[in-house]
């Protein structure tokens, strides 16, 4: 009797490993529970990059150390907001500037998100939505790329 309840729960152990494996990889190849949509950004992400900024970018004509700071808001639905503080040089050139966004992602979780007449990013998103890579795609010289977290869903 008892070899036949470790048979069964070391069997019942095995089943609950496959589907959990089965379960992780679908999430990480964008196939079924694991593809992403607008909806999987959604809350406040805090971001804060720093590096060189390059002309021609900000009317740059030297390449000029830059930082910048602040939060996301997705909703959910393809649109959002920034509030961001950009330094370039010594100078704070945005100051807790607010202004929309839009955004798209795709099933495999790629996506991308330009702020209203500002630069575009590419975007590569945990299928959870808890965070996602940025890269700068535009305009030229822009050099921010860095991870973006989650801190709220709202």
């Amino acid at each position: 009797m008892r070899r036949t309840i470790r048979a069964a729960t070391a069997a019942g152990l095995v089943v609950i490993a496959g589907l959990t494996l089965q379960g992780t990889l679908s999430a990480s190849n964008g196939d079924g529970q694991g593809e992403c949509n607008a909806a999987t950004l959604s809350g406040r992400y805090l971001f804060a990059n720093s590096g060189t900024a390059l002309p021609p970018a900000f009317g740059l004509t030297v390449p000029t150390p830059s930082a910048d700071a602040g939060f996301h808001v997705f909703n959910g639905d393809g649109t959002g907001t920034d509030t961001v503080t950009v330094r370039i040089g010594g100078t704070i050139v945005l100051r807790n500037l607010v202004t929309p966004i839009t955004y798209s992602v795709n099933a495999d979780c790629t996506g991308s998100y330009s702020v209203a007449n500002g630069p575009a990013f590419d975007l590569f998103i945990a299928p959870d939505g808890n965070e996602f890579a940025l890269i700068a795609t535009d305009p030229p010289g822009n050099y921010p790329s860095s991870i973006h977290r989650r801190v709220s869903r709202r």
